[in-house]
């Protein structure tokens, strides 16, 4: 056999298209950037996920007695997650193509009781979830995204960091001068996740019968915008996330440098490959779940029963 037939070339998937499809490509990314933009949490993915597909035709299971062909529905796992379908001609016996993807992504989590001072500055304690680089955290703007559970089941969502006039919060780091210890330590030690804090607030309450000061000015700014209290925060899921849009990336913009792209752009193909089936052979099924992070365990994760009931 010569060389060419043996031997495999890996090649440029960008040498391999014409200008047509090429463009194509560019476009498609156009809005998948804005779609990983807005939707930076699994529950934001899902309800962003969920409006699309109603836009597309796609009526919740529950308005369904009976499933025929053509048939477009969806549901939604606990807000983290959903299964969408288009029901084939075939009869569900011989099978259906079921395509799955995660929507979380490693990042830090609000504690539940996180907002703390110290030293004249006020902090919120997070924790890290998934299998993240605890370095990677430290002095890049980040911001806080999630919801708050109220004891009547109101549900507050809460996003700050995101607007071009938000604020946004940092995790402090050394100066180097003052990080000769540190810089001996090995990746993995060079801070600790105890350390992983937001800096919340520096300014004083004015009042004089308040002992926490910075803390007390933070808790009324959340609740002249949010209406909580510090309590809220035990039933509250709050999660931190680099503030970062995502961006083209190279001179020739060839590449895309976004916050989620683990497992977010399977994700985001699956549901617009669900978007756009007609009315295929055998059942069409995308599959977006939670947890998958750590260990897909829950009632949101693959772990669960919620696919199969």
């Amino acid at each position: 056999m010569k060389p060419e037939e043996l031997l495999y070339e890996n090649k440029n998937r960008f040498s391999e298209i014409d200008g047509k499809e090429n463009k194509e490509v560019f476009s498609f990314c156009e809005d998948y950037k804005k779609f990983i933009t807005k939707a930076k949490t699994e529950r934001e993915f899902t309800s962003d996920a969920a409006r699309a597909l109603e836009s597309a035709g796609f009526v919740h299971l529950d308005a369904k007695s009976e499933l025929k062909p053509g048939d477009k529905v969806y549901d939604v796992n606990r807000g983290k997650g959903l299964v969408a379908a288009v029901i084939g001609k075939e009869d569900i016996e011989f099978g259906a193509n079921v395509i799955g993807a995660h929507v979380d992504a490693p990042r830090l989590d609000f504690k539940p009781n996180p907002l703390y001072e110290d030293g004249h500055m006020a902090y919120f304690k997070t924790h890290y979830y998934g299998g993240i680089k605890k370095y990677q955290w430290t002095t890049i703007p980040l911001a806080i995204h999630g919801i708050v559970a109220l004891q009547d089941g109101t549900q507050i969502p809460i996003c700050i960091g995101e607007d071009e006039g938000d604020p946004v919060f940092v995790i402090t780091d050394l100066l180097p001068h003052l990080a000769q210890d540190q810089m001996q330590k090995k990746a993995s030690e060079f801070i600790a996740g105890e350390s992983l804090n937001l800096v919340a607030g520096n300014i004083e309450s004015e009042d004089k019968d308040v002992k926490e000061k910075v803390k007390y000015n933070i808790l009324k700014a959340l609740n002249e915008k949010y209406d909580i209290v510090e309590e809220d925060f035990v039933s509250a899921e709050i999660e931190v996330v680099p503030a970062f849009k995502a961006r083209d990336l190279g001179i020739d913009r060839s590449m895309i440098a976004a916050y989620g792209q683990d497992d977010r752009v399977c994700a985001y193909t699956a549901l617009r490959a669900i978007l756009d089936a007609k009315k295929p052979k055998k059942t069409a099924v995308c599959l977006l779940v939670d947890k998958e992070e750590v260990g897909s365990m829950g009632n949101t994760g693959m772990q669960s029963k919620n696919f199969e009931n």
